[in-house]
Protein backbone atom coordinates (compact mmCIF):
# COMPACT_ATOMS: atom_id res chain seq x y z
CA UNK A 1 0.00 0.00 0.00
CA UNK A 2 0.70 3.64 -0.68
CA UNK A 3 1.89 5.72 1.74
CA UNK A 4 0.90 9.74 1.18
CA UNK A 5 1.15 12.32 3.97
CA UNK A 6 0.94 15.17 4.96
CA UNK A 7 -2.77 15.41 3.60
CA UNK A 8 -5.09 15.13 2.04
CA UNK A 9 -6.74 12.76 4.34
CA UNK A 10 -9.38 11.42 2.31
CA UNK A 11 -9.27 10.54 -1.31
CA UNK A 12 -11.91 10.20 -3.86
CA UNK A 13 -11.12 8.34 -6.75
CA UNK A 14 -13.79 9.40 -9.65
CA UNK A 15 -13.64 7.18 -13.14
CA UNK A 16 -15.94 9.06 -15.65
CA UNK A 17 -18.99 7.83 -16.45
CA UNK A 18 -19.72 5.37 -19.89
CA UNK A 19 -18.86 7.33 -23.42
CA UNK A 20 -20.04 7.04 -26.50
CA UNK A 21 -17.31 4.99 -29.16
CA UNK A 22 -15.51 7.43 -31.51
CA UNK A 23 -16.64 8.33 -34.60
CA UNK A 24 -14.99 7.96 -37.63
CA UNK A 25 -11.74 10.73 -37.41
CA UNK A 26 -12.77 11.60 -34.06
CA UNK A 27 -10.14 11.21 -31.28
CA UNK A 28 -10.60 9.06 -28.00
CA UNK A 29 -9.89 12.40 -26.13
CA UNK A 30 -13.11 13.99 -27.50
CA UNK A 31 -15.42 11.24 -27.04
CA UNK A 32 -18.42 12.77 -25.03
CA UNK A 33 -20.47 11.04 -22.39
CA UNK A 34 -23.48 8.72 -23.61
CA UNK A 35 -26.81 9.43 -22.63
CA UNK A 36 -26.29 6.38 -19.79
CA UNK A 37 -22.66 8.22 -19.03
CA UNK A 38 -24.53 11.43 -18.38
CA UNK A 39 -27.16 9.85 -16.42
CA UNK A 40 -24.85 7.83 -14.21
CA UNK A 41 -22.69 10.65 -13.70
CA UNK A 42 -25.64 12.72 -12.52
CA UNK A 43 -26.79 10.15 -9.95
CA UNK A 44 -23.16 9.25 -8.32
CA UNK A 45 -22.49 13.04 -7.60
CA UNK A 46 -25.87 13.64 -6.14
CA UNK A 47 -25.42 10.10 -3.81
CA UNK A 48 -22.00 11.51 -3.01
CA UNK A 49 -23.79 15.26 -2.32
CA UNK A 50 -26.33 13.58 -0.03
CA UNK A 51 -23.87 11.87 2.03
CA UNK A 52 -22.50 15.05 2.45
CA UNK A 53 -19.00 13.92 0.78
CA UNK A 54 -17.72 16.86 -0.65
CA UNK A 55 -13.62 17.47 -1.50
CA UNK A 56 -12.02 20.43 -1.41
CA UNK A 57 -10.69 19.96 -4.16
CA UNK A 58 -11.42 18.39 -8.00
CA UNK A 59 -8.65 17.69 -10.35
CA UNK A 60 -10.05 16.15 -13.71
CA UNK A 61 -8.47 14.88 -16.64
CA UNK A 62 -9.11 17.45 -19.58
CA UNK A 63 -10.76 14.94 -21.50
CA UNK A 64 -13.91 15.58 -22.82
CA UNK A 65 -15.67 12.90 -20.87
CA UNK A 66 -13.94 13.53 -17.92
CA UNK A 67 -14.74 17.20 -18.10
CA UNK A 68 -18.31 16.15 -18.61
CA UNK A 69 -18.12 14.05 -14.82
CA UNK A 70 -16.71 16.56 -13.39
CA UNK A 71 -19.23 18.75 -14.61
CA UNK A 72 -22.16 16.28 -12.90
CA UNK A 73 -19.93 16.94 -9.52
CA UNK A 74 -20.26 20.66 -9.72
CA UNK A 75 -23.47 20.99 -10.27
CA UNK A 76 -24.46 18.52 -7.20
CA UNK A 77 -22.13 20.28 -4.82
CA UNK A 78 -23.12 23.60 -3.43
CA UNK A 79 -21.19 25.74 -2.85
CA UNK A 80 -18.75 23.77 -5.45
CA UNK A 81 -15.63 22.72 -4.78
CA UNK A 82 -12.83 24.15 -6.07
CA UNK A 83 -11.51 22.59 -9.86
CA UNK A 84 -8.53 22.13 -11.83
CA UNK A 85 -8.55 20.25 -15.02
CA UNK A 86 -5.33 18.55 -16.07
CA UNK A 87 -3.65 17.62 -19.17
CA UNK A 88 -1.48 15.15 -17.34
CA UNK A 89 -4.10 12.51 -16.11
CA UNK A 90 -5.18 11.47 -19.60
CA UNK A 91 -2.87 8.30 -20.42
CA UNK A 92 -1.01 8.97 -17.18
CA UNK A 93 0.96 6.69 -15.33
CA UNK A 94 -0.03 5.05 -11.63
CA UNK A 95 3.08 7.13 -10.30
CA UNK A 96 1.30 10.40 -12.30
CA UNK A 97 -1.82 9.95 -9.89
CA UNK A 98 -0.17 9.17 -7.33
CA UNK A 99 2.14 12.48 -7.79
CA UNK A 100 -0.75 14.70 -7.80
CA UNK A 101 -2.49 13.34 -5.03
CA UNK A 102 0.51 13.59 -2.85
CA UNK A 103 1.03 17.23 -3.94
CA UNK A 104 -2.04 18.61 -2.54
CA UNK A 105 -0.90 19.43 0.56
CA UNK A 106 -2.85 22.50 1.30
CA UNK A 107 -6.32 19.98 1.33
CA UNK A 108 -7.53 17.93 3.28
CA UNK A 109 -9.71 15.55 0.30
CA UNK A 110 -9.34 15.84 -2.83
CA UNK A 111 -11.11 14.04 -5.79
CA UNK A 112 -9.44 12.68 -9.16
CA UNK A 113 -11.81 12.38 -12.27
CA UNK A 114 -9.77 10.24 -14.42
CA UNK A 115 -9.43 7.12 -16.69
CA UNK A 116 -8.98 3.27 -16.17
CA UNK A 117 -6.94 1.20 -15.75
CA UNK A 118 -5.29 3.91 -13.98
CA UNK A 119 -7.74 4.98 -11.65
CA UNK A 120 -8.05 0.78 -10.66
CA UNK A 121 -4.35 0.93 -10.35
CA UNK A 122 -4.48 4.21 -7.73
CA UNK A 123 -7.12 2.43 -5.44
CA UNK A 124 -5.21 -0.86 -5.16
CA UNK A 125 -2.04 1.24 -4.67
CA UNK A 126 -3.91 2.61 -1.56
CA UNK A 127 -5.34 -0.32 -0.23
CA UNK A 128 -3.79 -3.40 -1.54
CA UNK A 129 -4.92 -6.17 -4.05
CA UNK A 130 -6.63 -8.00 -1.28
CA UNK A 131 -9.56 -5.26 -0.58
CA UNK A 132 -9.41 -4.15 -4.02
CA UNK A 133 -10.53 -7.25 -5.12
CA UNK A 134 -12.86 -7.98 -2.35
CA UNK A 135 -14.95 -4.76 -2.77
CA UNK A 136 -14.77 -4.34 -6.45
CA UNK A 137 -14.64 -8.32 -8.00
CA UNK A 138 -15.60 -7.33 -11.32
CA UNK A 139 -13.49 -4.14 -11.20
CA UNK A 140 -13.98 -0.39 -11.22
CA UNK A 141 -17.11 0.44 -13.38
CA UNK A 142 -17.42 3.63 -15.32
CA UNK A 143 -19.42 6.54 -12.96
CA UNK A 144 -17.99 4.80 -10.07
CA UNK A 145 -16.48 6.99 -6.84
CA UNK A 146 -14.26 5.61 -4.15
CA UNK A 147 -14.22 7.43 -1.05
CA UNK A 148 -10.45 6.34 0.69
CA UNK A 149 -9.96 7.26 4.01
CA UNK A 150 -6.44 7.61 5.64
CA UNK A 151 -5.99 5.97 9.00
CA UNK A 152 -3.10 5.08 11.45
CA UNK A 153 -2.15 2.18 9.64
CA UNK A 154 -2.72 3.42 5.77
CA UNK A 155 -5.27 3.69 3.71
CA UNK A 156 -9.08 1.98 3.47
CA UNK A 157 -11.93 2.25 1.66
CA UNK A 158 -14.53 3.89 3.12
CA UNK A 159 -17.49 3.62 0.56
CA UNK A 160 -17.89 2.74 -3.05
CA UNK A 161 -20.97 4.84 -4.91
CA UNK A 162 -22.52 3.62 -8.13
CA UNK A 163 -25.45 4.52 -10.08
Amino acid sequence: MTSISPPPSRIYLLRHADAQHATPGQRDFDRPLSDDGYAAAEIVADKAADKDYKPDLVISSTALRCRQTADAVRRAMTPAPEFLFVDALYNATLDTYLDIISSQTTVNSVMLVGHNPVIEQTLEALIGHDALAAALPNGFPTAGLAVVDATRSGWILKEFLTE
